[in-house]
């Protein structure tokens, strides 16, 4: 027995809607071309002698390529030693983040919850209102936690966002009665949020774990106010030294002693060849991680845009 064809749409475009598509694929095509030229341009760059890269020789594709760079940057400890920073803070930060926003959007969602609406206006007041900076780092000062990654992970461990969001994704997808009838059966709050809500949250866990992992990942300024030993430095950090010391102007040269200026200049040197790499290495991993997680990234901004 043979099954039906399909019948083909017999719906003809009209001009306006041809010239409406072209519009659309030629907007699409100039928004491929402005992500990945700078894309290929910084992998070409790793690939290529500075020299060619500062003369403007190499404009897209490799030129005299060598892989001295990426040599340099394997055999550099200061590199490794960020990158083992940065997992450390990732990692520990982003539980911290999710212990601080999964309970917090949980308690926000009920109805039954006495002050729900006091604790949401007082936390939308912090979105608009803030310390400021110097504030911000007396306070951590006096906490005695500078220099050391509770500075750079206390500070920032929820945002009322991600916290909405939350909030938004358990009143929407996880029905009431399923709580109701664990009420029924004697299940204590905590037993309810980590039987019934975590296991049916896991769609926004990896959206909440993605957007606070990255942050932490691509993070660098909390560590320039609150990290003062070069060995905890995170990934972001180092990159930023490489790129200042590259940077320096031969004014600036002029103004040492002549066996300074010979380092400084053999350092920027050494940071021409490592500039482009170090950036590739930096953001691979987030690279490779995102295209497993688009698919949560999208969901969890069609949750925040849904209801408030």
């Amino acid at each position: 027995m043979q099954l039906a064809k399909p019948k083909k749409s017999h719906i003809k475009e009209s001009p306006t809607d041809r010239v409406f598509l072209f519009f659309i694929y030629l907007a699409l095509m100039i928004a491929l071309i402005v992500v990945l030229y700078p894309l290929i341009y910084i992998i070409s760059a790793s690939l290529s002698e500075p020299n060619a890269v500062n003369s403007g020789r190499m404009w897209l594709f490799p030129v005299d390529v060598t892989f001295e760079g990426y040599q340099t940057i394997f055999e550099n400890d200061s590199i490794w030693r960020g990158y083992y920073n940065t997992i450390i803070y990732t990692a520990v930060g982003t539980f911290v983040n999710l212990a601080v926003t999964l309970p917090a959007g949980y308690v926000l969602s009920r109805k039954d919850f006495l002050f729900k609406n006091f604790f949401t206006k007082m936390m939308v007041v912090t979105m608009f209102i803030s310390g400021g900076m110097i504030p911000s780092y007396i306070l951590v000062q006096d906490l005695g936690i500078s220099n050391t990654l509770w500075a750079l992970i206390l500070p920032g461990a929820a945002s009322l966002y991600n916290i909405v969001v939350t909030r938004t994704f358990i009143q929407t997808t996880i029905p009431v009665e399923l709580e109701e009838a664990a009420i029924m059966d004697g299940a204590s709050d905590f037993k309810r949020f980590t039987s019934i809500i975590l296991p049916l949250s896991k769609p926004i866990i990896a959206v909440m774990a993605l957007f606070y992992g990255v942050g932490h990942w691509n993070g660098w300024f909390g560590a320039l106010l609150y990290i003062d030993d070069r060995s905890k430095y995170p990934l972001q950090m180092i990159l930023r030294e490489i790129l200042v010391l590259q940077d320096m102007s031969s004014s600036q040269l002029a103004t040492v002693t002549a066996n300074m200026a010979h380092f400084i200049y053999s350092q920027q040197q050494l940071a021409a060849i490592i500039k482009y790499g170090v950036m590739i290495v930096a953001t691979l991993p987030i690279i490779l991680i995102y295209p497993f997680l688009q698919k949560y990234f999208v969901k969890g901004v069609m949750i925040g845009s849904i209801k408030g």
